[in-house]
């Protein structure tokens, strides 16, 4: 109908209605409008505070000193907050398909900000030059106050690091654009390291001190386990040696070599379960406390039989040569007085190979591990350290399972509960199903140094809804030995025919602990010994013995299934002398039902 047909008040209403619809979606325009810019700023801001972010990093010889650039980055950090939590901004939110994207943004930008203001700006504050260099004894001291006046900022921190990665990586990806959900992950990755350093750093500014001796004086045994003689936690301890800290000062006691501990009928302590998979030996002898998958309990065994050599342990520490190589790429080369220079590419070989083919005879092999043993601790309390390489020394080390620390100390054992270094056996937790796949020498020599281990992990049953998960671990064992090893290479590495096994032959038990909850589908093995086994805390173990000839390989095959959603699977694996074989192998269910190896 014509407008002129119409009402008086009708066309006034029909007036009202377009102005209303056009007052409307110059809102929406305008809001729009507001939104863009907005989140243009605020991109401009984050990324000028990526920037700057470097700069934190460069400036980790001294912490303090990075408090310029931490305050231009928390600048940055809060405007972006800002301009992302306005009522506009929040509104929007709850509107399709924008409203996740808008919502994501605003989360990164709090996490962001919450990571800046709650975590680097506290620590700089209270940093007062403290950085890398902290680390690094000075004239054989290290001072023990920097950390203490870290300890409680550096939890905070801590606690506000978990919290925004927690924040982050509870943002649903399932409805963001490509570059936005990209953008979550690789902050989500980014939050997580900043996590598990603060992380790192509050425990370590906590437990330091209290270890160190800065409220009394602590006794501590260094372990060197020799990976050329393998046991499941990495090999077996050729000596141990008291450290005294007093007061952040620390000084080497007599080294005690393992063969010439007492060895006893039975285990000096209970072994439960274990004993159903080792029988007495991890408590017989000083060599296998480290048989056990758990360093808790192979500390407390190297603490009795220290205590029974009338030495006293407040706590103790373990490495491995491949470790003490990456501590030389903070120290430098040393010098030994037989002539032998250590570097960090020489000494591994030297100490797990080559001392055995240079000096055949045990007293002369011991005396040369002493004068590694404190060449190496000489070099390290001088102060002459990188200081940087230190920390990535220490820091890699742990992770590669290298690395061991206990105390005796109730509140020092629940800082260390949970890390790396505190050496519990691998579990499973809501994501990951974990294996534990343990080598053990069988000949009694030094035979594994030639021998390589290649572990390779699958997962199937990945697709929406698949049941039951299958995962398979493969464990290749290969002989490196040269062909004339019986006739060519001394006793003291073929083992001489000890244990009914001929020289030459390496001799491998291994075992293999399946994650919680699941079973044993297949197993195979390309020998005729087949699988032994048992139970140990609630999960099965299955154990097994190869005999490698030299260029040998045999394999071991394993299929475990569970009911259950789990995507990640990992195996945990014995270090061993090769530095480039990972300790860890990883798999994870692909967005397509299959395998994926790791």
């Amino acid at each position: 109908m014509p407008e002129t047909f119409l009402p008086p008040a009708a066309r006034t209403a029909g007036r009202v209605v377009v102005w209303v619809l056009g007052l409307a979606l110059l809102f929406v325009l305008f809001a729009l409008g507001w939104i863009a810019v907005r989140g243009y700023l605020a991109y401009d801001h984050l990324s000028s505070a990526q920037q700057r972010a470097p700069e934190i990093a460069s400036d980790l010889g001294d912490l303090s000193a990075a408090g310029e650039a931490i305050d231009e980055i928390a600048r940055h950090t809060a405007a972006a907050r800002e301009l992302t939590s306005d009522p506009l901004w929040q509104g929007a939110e709850g509107v399709a398909w924008i409203g996740p994207q808008l919502s994501a943004v605003a989360d990164v930008a709090a996490a962001v900000d919450d990571v800046v203001t709650g975590t680097a700006r506290p620590v700089a504050s209270v940093a007062d030059g403290f950085g890398a260099e902290a680390f690094v004894p000075v004239d054989g001291r290290i001072d023990t106050s920097a950390f203490a006046a870290l300890a409680d900022p550096a939890r905070d921190a801590a606690g506000v690091a978990a919290s925004a990665r927690d924040d982050v990586a509870a943002i649903d990806r399932t409805p963001l654009v490509a570059p936005i959900a990209d953008a979550v992950d690789q902050l989500g990755d980014a939050l997580s390291q900043v996590a598990a350093g603060t992380d790192a750093l509050a425990r370590a500014s906590t437990l330091l001190p209290s270890m160190l001796g800065a409220e009394g004086a602590r006794n501590h045994l260094l372990l060197v386990q020799n990976n050329a003689e393998w046991r499941t936690l990495g090999g077996i301890v050729g000596s141990m040696t008291p450290v005294r800290a007093d007061d952040g000062r620390l000084a080497l006691g007599e080294q005690i070599q393992a063969r010439a501990t007492t060895q006893y009928p039975e285990s000096i302590l209970d072994l439960g379960e274990y004993a159903s998979i080792y029988q007495a030996k991890p408590g017989r002898f000083l060599q296998n406390i480290t048989q056990v998958p758990d360093f808790r309990l192979t500390a407390e065994l190297a603490k009795e039989f220290a205590a029974r050599e009338d030495v006293p342990a407040d706590g103790v520490i373990s490495i491995d040569p491949v470790a003490l190589s990456y501590l030389l790429e903070a120290t430098g080369p040393v010098d030994l007085p037989t002539g032998v220079t250590l570097t960090s590419a020489s000494a591994a070989q030297f100490l797990l190979n080559d001392v055995y083919l240079d000096y055949p005879d045990a007293d002369q092999q011991d005396l040369v591990f002493s004068a590694a043993a404190g060449a190496v601790f000489s070099a390290l309390t001088s102060g002459d350290v990188d200081a940087g390489a230190l920390l990535r020394a220490l820091s890699r080390a742990g992770s590669e399972h290298r690395l061991y620390l206990w105390s005796a100390v109730p509140a020092d054992a629940d800082v260390l509960a949970g890390t790396t270094l505190a050496g519990a056996p691998p579990t499973n937790d809501d994501d990951t199903a974990r294996f534990g796949v343990y080598l053990n020498d069988g000949t009694g020599s030094k035979m594994d140094y030639y021998v390589t281990p290649d572990v390779n992990l699958a997962i199937t049953g990945c697709g929406v809804g698949a049941t039951p998960r299958t995962l398979t671990v493969q464990v290749t064992l290969t002989s490196n030995a040269p062909a004339d090893a019986a006739t060519s290479f001394p006793e003291y590495i073929t083992g001489g025919g000890a244990n009914g096994v001929p020289p030459g032959i390496a001799r491998v038990v291994g075992e293999v602990y399946l994650p919680e909850g699941f079973e044993v589908a297949s197993s195979e093995i390309t020998t005729e010994s087949g699988f032994g086994g048992g139970m140990v805390g609630g999960r099965q173990v299955l154990s097994y013995s190869v005999d490698l000839k030299p260029g040998d390989t045999q394999t071991v095959t394993i299929e475990v299934t569970a009911d259950t959603d789990i995507r990640d699977a990992e195996a945990w694996v014995t270090p061993t002398a090769d530095a480039d074989l990972s300790p860890i192998v990883r798999a994870s269910c692909d967005p397509a039902d299959g395998a994926v190896l790791g």
